[in-house]
């Protein structure tokens, strides 16, 4: 008789430790997450495969896809890029998450990012009457800095027509992952109410950040859907020493207190732990620190964000949700990279970086 029932006792023991574990790791880093391009068709199944065997034994339960403008859209064929992915290889990824309980969060540069280098993105392609700086032409070979101080291109966000085609796309993406999120990215904006549009030269650029935002986030909310962005733009890039890049140089900062708290931001610094995160919990938003390549800096954006938890009251320890590490690579490369361990694991990379970060968590 007791042989009979040591071994349910046992399976009973595993599972209720592997219950605390996961209950504790909920409760130190509630989102735990990787940012990364959804890879094109010939990658999908590595793709699964690695959601399946690699994401899901490192806890990630967050996935940030950006898709940009690489799905088949049937709402607006036009902007389909090369290399998209159909309904069905679509659906392949949406059931390894729900098997994995891996939250999809499907992504399209709204607002900046319009254009890449010497290449104008597909939206302002399509609708070059969308653009915020027309007058400013595409280079041959692509320079920083430049004249034009053209780092990306934005869209106008004031044009009649623009919000038509972008939520048409939103709502089919969020539709198609079965998402309750989206990103709108909206990081690294340079180009915004500029004097010669006629329609918002001359507005106050916080205030035309604060309303994208507001209507991205109003049309979400029509659906019960959930808006986050980069929080590179919501602060102040003088004040703090953070630069144009990790902060703004043109008075966007100031839309911090204008938009929707229920608003969710992905705070990233790659080269320092800047510990900004604190900043947005305290303006009443929710935020999750997001590192790259830095090894020593996800690390210790790791620990504050334990700490950060640990210390809170109450109210900001619910706004401090965790960390998300970001790719900025080809899915296939970071792919091949991760299990060939190349380059070098002791350079800078976004998949060495991912492997240590989530090899760290796993400690906690």
């Amino acid at each position: 008789m007791r042989k009979k029932l040591l071994l349910p006792m046992v399976v009973v023991f595993l599972s209720a430790t592997l219950i605390h574990a996961q209950d504790k790791l909920d409760s130190l880093l509630p989102v735990r997450g990787l940012c990364i391009n959804v890879p094109r068709p010939a990658q999908l199944d590595s793709f699964v495969t690695f959601i399946d065997k690699e994401l899901s034994v490192r806890k990630v339960n967050t996935l940030i896809l950006s898709v940009e403008y690489s799905y088949q859209f049937k709402s607006h064929p036009e902007l389909i890029d090369s290399f998209a992915l159909s309904t069905a290889e679509v659906k392949k990824i949406v059931s390894v998450c729900k098997k994995h309980h891996i939250r999809i969060v499907p992504q399209i540069n709204f607002l900046g990012h319009q254009s890449w280098a010497n290449r104008t993105g597909k939206l302002l392609k399509q609708y070059p009457q969308f653009d915020e700086t027309p007058w400013i032409q595409m280079p041959e070979k692509y320079e920083w800095p430049n004249a034009d101080k053209l780092y990306c291109k934005s869209y106008c966000p004031l044009h009649p027509d623009l919000h038509k085609v972008i939520f048409d796309v939103m709502d089919e993406l969020v539709d198609v992952f079965e998402a309750d999120v989206f990103h709108a990215g909206m990081d690294e904006v340079f180009f915004l109410g500029e004097d010669k549009c006629p329609r918002c030269g001359g507005r106050d650029p916080s205030e035309l950040f604060a309303d994208e935002v507001r209507r991205i986030q109003d049309h979400l909310a029509l659906k019960r859907k959930e808006l986050w962005i980069w929080g590179d733009r919501l602060i102040d890039g003088k004040t703090s020493g953070l630069g144009e890049w990790e902060a703004s140089y043109n008075n966007s900062y100031r839309a911090v207190d204008l938009i929707p708290k229920d608003v969710v931001i992905c705070d990233w610094h790659y080269e320092r732990a800047d510990k900004t995160a604190i900043y947005f919990a305290m303006k009443g938003f929710r935020v999750m620190t997001c590192p790259w390549r830095d090894v020593n800096v996800s690390l210790a954006q790791i620990n504050d964000m334990v700490d950060f938890r640990k210390t809170a009251t109450p109210e900001m320890r619910d706004r401090l949700l965790g960390i998300i590490e970001t790719t900025w690579s080809n899915t296939g490369n970071f792919l091949r990279s991760f299990y060939n361990n190349q380059p070098k694991p002791n350079e800078r990379s976004s998949w060495y970086c991912f492997r240590m970060m989530y090899d760290a968590i796993g400690k906690l």
